[in-house]
């Protein structure tokens, strides 16, 4: 096998077409083949792509012994199996987000993957890019001071073309500033404080049952408190920011998608001058996630390095998303 990381594409929605351009963008990897259920729609991404292999077989695809990585672009109620059955074969697996779709599909997919010798990697691709590393820097640096609360929203007009079976926006836009709240916590915080609290939450649910309007307030062990919302019913809008004794943190610009270019904080210290803090970058979150992979892959690792997620941080944001839903009821 050559140095060059050969993907197989499962899935030929959206999210595939903008992996796929990421992995155009490297010299590192290569799209080798794509998989979807509808023959069509294969043959249409390959033309597209220029993708000289298809297949409507998910595991052929994933057997293939010219394949050594797997992204899985598909709903996440069909991401559990997949990832387990490329894992098995020997496969470096990036699946994209949320990590499943029930908690118990995700304790089942992390006790398979601790079985096996396989690289496995949440899609959250906006945490490998380097503005995350300067987050972290500026979450540890003492200027915020201890930290008080953190809030967040996110919201696109998507319920319309996003898949039912997705689970509604918890699972496809929630996760965002769920896992970013969670890297907050577990920065300033330690490792075990986003474990320990309790959460309310209201909701709307559409005619399928889904979740399509949630809010939820959280209150941590420590006292940190935490308001999260997220909708899949208007808009394309986007906060977070982070509060400490000493002063505030804001994103700027959108936090759950980096782009290549200026990506912009604002720090606010109290009863100081706001100071603009740019993290400029040629490449965007999707490029800087393929390369992650890549490097995962040369060096032998089974997890990503933080700020992207491990199996332990995919599992504690998967078991808040569906704390969250249940307190909607």
């Amino acid at each position: 096998m050559s140095s060059v990381v050969r993907w197989a594409v499962l899935g030929t929605g959206f999210i595939s077409h903008t992996m796929i351009d990421a992995v155009a963008g490297s010299e590192g990897s290569v799209v080798s083949l794509v998989a979807g259920r509808n023959g069509e729609k294969v043959a249409e991404f390959q033309a597209t792509h220029g993708i000289a292999r298809g297949t409507t077989s998910f595991l052929e695809a994933i057997e293939d012994p010219d394949i050594n990585a797997v992204y899985i672009g598909l709903p996440n109620h069909a991401h559990h199996e997949l990832a387990l059955a490329a894992a098995a074969a020997g496969k470096a697996v990036l699946s994209e987000k949320s990590l499943t779709r029930t908690m118990p599909t995700a304790e089942q997919l992390i006790t398979g993957l601790e079985a096996r010798d396989a690289l496995f990697v949440e899609g959250l691709m906006y945490l490998s890019h380097p503005l995350y590393r300067k987050v972290v820097q500026l979450l540890t640096d003492g200027r915020l001071g201890a930290l008080r609360s953190v809030s967040g929203f996110y919201a696109a007009d998507i319920a319309a073309v996003v898949n039912p079976a997705g689970g509604g926006t918890l699972y496809n836009l929630g996760c965002y500033p769920a896992s970013l709240l969670h890297l907050v916590v577990q920065t300033m915080c330690g490792d075990d404080a986003f474990a320990e609290r309790s959460v309310t939450a209201v909701g709307t649910r559409d005619e399928t049952g889904n979740v399509v309007d949630a809010a939820t307030s959280v209150r941590f062990g420590n006292g940190v408190l935490a308001t999260l919302q997220s909708s899949d019913t208007h808009g394309m809008d986007h906060a977070f920011e982070v509060t400490g004794t000493n002063g505030t943190l804001r994103w700027a610009t959108n936090p759950w998608l980096p782009v290549a270019g200026d990506n912009v904080l604002e720090w606010h210290g109290h009863d100081a001058p706001a100071e603009r803090i740019v993290i400029a970058d040629p490449h965007d979150a999707f490029h800087h996630q393929v390369k992650m992979m890549e490097a995962a892959i040369t060096t032998g690792q089974r997890q990503a390095i933080r700020p992207s997620p491990r199996w332990s941080d995919s599992l504690e944001i998967m078991a808040f998303l569906t704390e969250w839903e249940a307190a909607i009821g």
